[in-house]
């Protein structure tokens, strides 16, 4: 099944539309998960080729979950999208799916 970019684009706009009048920084570091999907995909190979566009990557302890940062990048739906589909687009090659972003702490 092939990825639905432009629904994951709108969802990352609509964040930004649901937040008007948060008070939001004007960068930050921004980490986007990704889920295995096969089991014997290679975390190696994603981690290399997303680190190879700039992304800072830490695996979670449930064992599932990689988490891809890169900033502090500005903090608009344009900047953030970008990135995403940058790293979305390298994890789906590697048999990882999108589960969100959020600001880093």
């Amino acid at each position: 099944m092939d990825h639905n970019f432009e629904a994951q684009r709108r969802e990352t706009f609509d964040t930004f539309k649901q937040s008007k009048g948060v008070k939001l920084p004007k960068e930050a570091v921004v980490e986007y998960a990704f889920f295995i999907e096969e089991l014997d995909a290679s975390w190696p190979a994603l981690e290399r080729a997303l680190r190879l566009e700039g992304f800072r990557t830490r695996r979670e302890k449930d064992g599932e979950t990689l988490i891809a940062a890169i900033g502090p990048i500005p903090v608009t739906a344009e900047d953030i999208w970008h990135h995403e589909r940058i790293a979305t687009s390298i994890a789906l090659k590697h048999d990882f799916y999108p589960d969100g972003w959020e600001l880093a702490e």
